[in-house]
């Protein structure tokens, strides 16, 4: 791919494509308060997925910003984050039902609303894995990017409000080829109860070759290192 390409995601809306190892997934809120759930499968072999639990785990922490690594349950790299202006996105929250969503801000359907009516992050992305030959049973935890939510001593969790200003962006590096799935829903802790309505944009550029011994993913953990290296062994046989 040369140049850029760029696509707006509205509020309550979802999209899924295949973006190629190399390149630069950035997401921009185009207003404060933004939220856009983000799965992430191997383009090649979508039996291998983003697996929070080995995510947080490896890179000790409960949620993810510069330098952090989203791996697979294959122990390989499908992304890295190399630029982030918030500083904190939400990993353990999940998606939104439909029944959160009546209870929350109101029973809507397509029927009487029609595109108006408010959709949850559960169905977007079962939607958009069905168009990928997948389904249901693989959706796995997303994650919400732009959100903030801290995990209590107690280990309850709280959302932080007024976290995500107009403008504010993540950049994922892609170190797999992947199948991308995101869905522009709330994020199921956020308390307000008008539904949230920001348009987030998605751009996609060839990103800079990594130098392995200066990249702030790569060096992050000696965890990252190793995923990075299976990574690298996994193209160096294809």
């Amino acid at each position: 791919m040369s140049g850029t390409w760029s696509k707006t995601v509205p509020a309550g809306g979802k999209w899924s494509g295949r973006i190629g190892k190399g390149k630069e997934l950035t997401f921009t809120a185009l207003e404060a308060g933004a939220n856009i759930a983000v799965l992430l499968y191997n383009a090649a072999d979508l039996t291998e997925r983003y697996n929070m639990p080995d995510t947080l785990k490896a890179q000790y922490t409960a949620h993810l910003t510069t330098g952090n690594v989203l791996m697979s349950d294959n122990g390989r790299v499908l992304a890295s984050i190399v630029e982030d202006t918030l500083g904190w996105h939400d990993p353990v929250a999940g998606l939104t039902t439909r029944a959160a969503t009546d209870a929350k801000y109101g029973t809507t359907t397509y029927q009487a609303q029609r595109n108006e009516w408010f959709r949850s992050g559960l169905e977007n992305v079962t939607v958009e894995l069905v168009r990928n030959g997948l389904g249901a049973r693989d959706i796995v935890p997303p994650v919400n990017v732009f959100s903030k939510v801290v995990v209590e001593e107690s280990g309850a969790l709280r959302f932080v409000e007024g976290h995500c200003p107009a403008g504010a962006r993540l950049t994922l590096r892609t170190e797999m080829d992947v199948l991308v799935v995101v869905s522009n829903t709330p994020n199921p802790l956020d308390p307000r109860t008008a539904y949230p309505s920001v348009p987030v944009e998605l751009t996609v550029r060839e990103a800079r070759p990594v130098d392995a011994e200066n990249d702030v993913c790569v060096n992050h953990r000696g965890e990252n290192r190793r995923a990075f290296e299976n990574t690298w062994d996994y193209y160096a046989l294809l």
